[in-house]
C-alpha cells in the first residue's frame, strides 16, 4: 500500500491557473453535478469548499435555477479566473466568490447552507477531516453533504496506469499533477474511517470511478461541531 505523500503546496500563479482552467475537466464535472442533482433537493443555498475556477458552480446554476453558490477558494488567481466565467455565464447575481481557507471557516455562521459540496479538494489539505468537520457545522440539519476526491491506489503501477489513461495525451506537467494527487489522496477505507470519526456510517463513502470515491450524507442535529 502506498503512503500518503502530500503535494507540494498550490503555486497561486496566473499562467498556472490559466493553464488549469484550460484542461479538459467537462466530463468530471459534469457528472459531479448530475450525481449531486440525483440525490433530491440540494438547495437553495450551496457551499462550494476549494471552487477552483467555478465552473461546477456555473453547472450548477445552470441546471438549477432556485440555487444560490457561495464558492470559495484559497488562490486569489483561481477567484480571478472564476470571476471571469461567472460573468461570462451571466451568473454574477447567483454566485458569490470568497477568499477563503477551506481549514479556517469561522466566517461563516453554523447551519448556515442547504448543501456543502467540494469536489478534488481534500487531497490538497494536509488534514482533509477538517473539511467533513466544517461542512457538518455549516450545513443544516437534513441538509446535504457530497464531497468528492481521488483515492490513492495501492501501488505505483496502478497510479502510471490511471495518468496514462487521464492524460496520458497531456504534457508532462499535467502528468505530474494527477500523479502527485493521486498519492496525496486518502483511500476509500481512510475516507470511511473519516466519515465515521464525525458520526457519518461508513457506506457514506463509495467509490464511483475508477479513480474517485464519493462521500453523501444527510446531516442529523447530533453531527457536527
Amino acid at each position: 500500500m502506498l503512503t500518503r505523500v502530500l503535494e507540494p503546496e498550490f503555486n497561486d500563479d496566473v499562467t498556472e491557473t490559466a493553464q488549469y482552467d484550460a484542461m479538459d475537466h467537462a466530463a468530471v464535472n459534469q457528472a459531479f453535478v448530475d450525481d449531486l442533482v440525483a440525490t433530491g433537493s440540494v438547495g437553495p443555498d450551496i457551499l462550494d469548499l476549494g471552487t477552483g475556477t467555478a465552473r461546477i458552480p456555473i453547472l450548477l446554476c445552470q441546471r438549477l435555477p432556485d440555487v444560490r453558490v457561495m464558492a470559495i477558494d484559497a488562490a486569489v488567481s483561481m477567484l480571478e479566473r472564476a470571476q471571469a466565467n461567472v460573468d461570462i455565464a451571466g451568473l454574477l447575481e447567483r454566485i458569490q466568490l470568497e477568499h477563503e481557507q477551506v481549514k479556517d471557516l469561522d466566517v461563516f455562521a453554523d447551519q448556515m447552507f442547504d448543501c456543502v459540496i467540494s469536489n478534488s479538494i481534500l487531497h490538497h489539505l494536509p488534514e482533509p477531516a477538517l473539511a467533513l468537520q466544517h461542512s457538518l457545522r455549516l450545513v443544516k440539519p437534513g441538509g446535504r453533504v457530497f464531497h468528492r476526491d481521488l483515492f490513492r491506489p495501492e501501488t505505483e503501477q496502478q497510479v502510471e496506469q490511471l495518468v496514462d489513461e487521464h492524460v496520458g495525451d497531456h504534457p508532462e506537467q499535467a502528468r505530474q499533477l494527477l500523479r502527485q494527487s493521486l498519492h496525496a489522496a486518502l483511500t476509500v477505507d481512510e475516507a470511511r474511517q473519516m466519515a465515521v470519526q464525525f458520526g457519518l456510517a461508513g457506506e457514506a463513502v463509495q467509490q464511483t470511478s475508477d479513480r474517485h470515491w464519493t462521500l453523501s450524507a444527510i446531516a442529523g442535529p447530533e453531527l457536527g461541531g
